[in-house]
């Protein structure tokens, strides 16, 4: 499987799992587009490395996914793509009634509008070059839920049937459309929580994390952004020509439950 002389844009990606899959797809090849809000020295060195180790072109290009224009600029500046990988989101925790409405309204921008705007700079390439991968990085919470966190389900969600009208209204172009549903996974920004967690719940590390953090996700163990950024370079291979408008979970069995 190659992705040469592919381009692909992964939002939200200087860390985390945006990160990841944008080191996977360059692995496979591809050139890569790395974002975030920020433009920092350490971006622009993080991309000029991150192309270096995988022989690819790799660049970073900085854009507010919670403003649409933003979203839409950030592909014409890359000179649009051939893989579009959806990843950019935030998350707050609140009960309803006491939910800001600027955390709302901020992640419903950066969780979904942004997938929107992006999809839709990105389409008219694929169109003309009859080739196309969408990847939507959703979550377990677009599939099923939790409490106190509306905004973000409600998002995940919202992403989960963008996805399905985008395939629908591309069927028979050479482009597909597809979700990947992660449960947790581990990040520096999940890391980060462990030390707290284990002090609140008085547990040690291995204890916490099973007990606590996973305790819905049945494996007992976390997805790592290596597992996401192969599902989303199979999701980009010959295999999947086929597959579009669906989900695939990488989440230890949660949506089984």
């Amino acid at each position: 499987m190659t992705l040469k002389g592919k381009r692909a844009i992964v939002t939200g990606s200087n860390s985390g799992i945006g990160l990841g899959v944008a080191e996977s797809l360059a692995a496979a090849g591809a050139d890569v587009v790395l974002n975030s809000f920020t433009d920092r020295a350490e971006d622009h060195e993080l991309a000029s490395d991150l192309g270096a180790r995988h022989g690819v072109t790799a660049r970073y290009i900085a854009a507010d996914m919670s403003k649409g224009a933003e979203c839409r600029a950030l592909v014409e500046k890359a000179g649009g793509c051939d893989i579009l990988v959806n990843n950019a989101g935030i998350q707050f925790v609140s009960p309803i009634e006491e939910f800001p409405v600027e955390k709302w309204d901020a992640i419903l921008a950066i969780d979904l509008s942004s997938a929107f705007h992006a999809t839709a700079a990105a389409l008219p390439g694929m169109k003309e070059r009859g080739w196309g991968r969408i990847v939507n990085i959703a979550s377990a919470h677009g599939l099923t839920a939790s409490p106190f966190k509306s905004a973000y389900v409600a998002a995940k969600h919202g992403v989960v049937g963008l996805t399905k009208t985008v395939a629908l209204e591309v069927a028979g172009q050479g482009i597909t459309c597809n979700a990947i549903c992660p449960g947790y996974v581990l990040t520096p920004l999940v890391e980060a929580q462990i030390p707290e967690q284990m002090k609140v719940h008085r547990m040690d590390r291995e204890t916490v994390i099973r007990e606590v953090m996973l305790q819905r996700q049945p494996s007992r163990q976390f997805a790592t952004v290596e597992q996401i950024g192969g599902t989303a370079v199979f999701l980009c291979s010959p295999a999947a020509d086929q597959i579009t408008g669906t989900t695939i979970s990488v989440d230890g069995g949660w949506t089984a439950l």
